[in-house]
């Protein structure tokens, strides 16, 4: 190496550690991004020169540093964990928190829950039997059954209500997944050029990861790295993004808008309507479970699978209670009168109100000519409240057993979505934890970084001046020693 070959060797020292002074400032600034995944630069050495005469011999001095680029410190298999259980945090997340509104619109048990309220139901038919001489008893019960009647309407209706919010929130969440794809689309342009003209994209990458893992969250999507650069983001073995183009989704126009409409809410691709995105895990694919219209099998959309719970139970309420209600008789010895009575075209939880009005209207009575005091009929219904009435194959019928075992089916899935809700959180915050652990600014290994780089700048600095010293003694003073 020549002796102006040190300055040039020099000189790339203090390129070197420049640079890496500026990805240190880089990391410490943004110490505190969401998203930001730290740097470092890359370097490596520069060989000797080929010796080219024929008197060159011996050892040669590399020729100093080169700055190879800046690494992006980020794990491609932590980042593929922390998509996959966002995936399935989010899936569970959304069902349990509709099921636990769900449960929590129940009030059971306690004193405002339906249960409470059958068992005054039924003892206000008790009364009845023991007191029908009398006005009390009967307008005590007809209003215990109106408030009855209200809660159970209330009930439905709370489910119905979540089946909206969640119905909104898809929509808001495909509005969402649609942007986050357009911006990864345009990520990927930009990353692709800057990658082929010999840039960095360290911030755009951050910035698309963390619209990946948002992705992924939602709809459950594989994420596949490509050589030029780019992602191509998977919803169901569909491209959501590839390259520079993005693909839309959306609600099929006929998906149901309300919880009473028939059909399950589906989503297709916005440029090719016949086919549907298919997901298993996400925020959506949670959401789609929960918006399915309710089937035989009692296998269908958890919320209408509620409503149709709600239904059944008043559809046998009235029924129960009609069929002996109807054997009675009234003051004027008819009979063949219904307590329960629906409205045609409503859902059955939300059409029941009672027929009687009053004392006079009551139909207690065994027979035509029993006496004022007979409360066969009502002492009859009352034994449906203790499970004791059965139908004509002796199965026992009861309401109230109805409604324990949809209150208990549905605590039970409610327990079961919160536990795996929560187990998915855990995992999740586990491996964002790992993630951050590995590309998160640790601040006191930049300010040993800020040190290293900071000496190595002086000592670069400091050989310049010692060759630029050697050099002016070679040029400036040889030949006047002696004179």
């Amino acid at each position: 190496m020549s002796t102006f070959g040190g300055l040039n060797t020099a000189y790339t020292g203090l390129v070197a550690a420049r640079q890496g002074l500026d990805v240190v400032g880089q990391n410490i600034a943004n110490a505190n991004t969401e998203g930001y995944t730290r740097q470092r630069i890359s370097t490596s050495a520069l060989g000797a020169t080929a010796p080219t005469g024929i008197f060159t011999q011996g050892a040669r001095v590399g020729e100093g540093v080169a700055m190879d680029g800046i690494a992006r410190l980020a794990s491609a298999q932590l980042d593929a964990r922390v998509r996959a259980t966002a995936a399935t945090a989010g899936y569970t997340a959304v069902r349990a928190n509709a099921l636990a509104s769900v449960e929590d619109s129940l009030n059971e048990p306690g004193e405002d829950g339906i249960s409470a309220k059958l068992d005054e139901f039924w003892a206000g038919w008790q009364t009845l039997s023991n007191g029908t001489d009398t006005a009390a008893p009967a307008a005590l019960l007809l209003g215990t059954a109106g408030e009855l009647l209200t809660q159970i309407s209330e009930g439905y209706q709370a489910v119905s209500d979540e089946w909206s919010n969640v119905r909104s929130d898809l929509n808001n969440m495909v509005s969402e997944l649609n942007g986050a794809a357009t911006q990864v689309a345009a990520l990927n342009v930009q990353i692709r050029q800057s990658l082929a003209t010999g840039g960095t994209a360290n911030e755009l990458l951050d910035q698309r990861s963390t619209l990946t893992t948002t992705i992924a969250a939602l709809t459950g999507a594989s994420v596949t790295e490509q050589a030029d650069g780019t992602v191509t983001v998977l919803v169901g073995g569909n491209a959501l993004v590839s390259g520079g183009t993005a693909h839309q989704v959306q609600v099929t126009a006929d998906s149901p808008r309300v919880m009473q409409d028939s059909r399950d809410v589906t989503l297709v691709w916005a440029d090719n309507a016949d086919t549907a995105v298919t997901m298993d895990l996400g925020e959506m694919a949670g959401a789609l479970s929960l918006l399915g219209e309710a089937n035989v099998s009692g296998s269908g959309g958890a919320l209408a699978e509620a409503a149709a719970s709600y239904n059944t139970f008043a559809t046998e309420l009235k029924a129960t209670v009609n069929d002996i209600y109807k054997t009675g008789f009234n003051q004027d010895g008819d009979d063949g009168f219904e307590f329960f009575s629906s409205i045609d075209g409503a859902p059955a939880a939300q059409a029941l109100s009672i027929v009687p009005k009053s004392s006079a209207d009551m139909a207690v009575r065994a027979s035509a000519d029993s006496g004022a005091y007979d409360g066969t009929i009502a002492d009859a219904i009352a034994q449906l409240g203790a499970g004791f009435a059965t139908d004509v194959d002796g199965a026992i019928v009861s309401p109230s057993t109805t409604w324990s075992d949809f209150v208990t089916k549905t605590g039970v899935l409610t327990q079961t979505e919160l536990q795996s809700a929560a187990l998915a959180s855990s995992t999740a915050s586990g491996a964002a934890n790992q993630q951050l652990a590995n590309s998160s600014v640790d601040l006191d290994e930049e300010n040993v970084n800020l040190l290293m780089f900071q000496h190595a700048y002086q000592g670069a600095a400091r050989m310049m001046t010692a060759v630029d010293e050697m050099l002016d003694t070679l040029i400036n003073r040889t030949g006047l020693v002696g004179r």
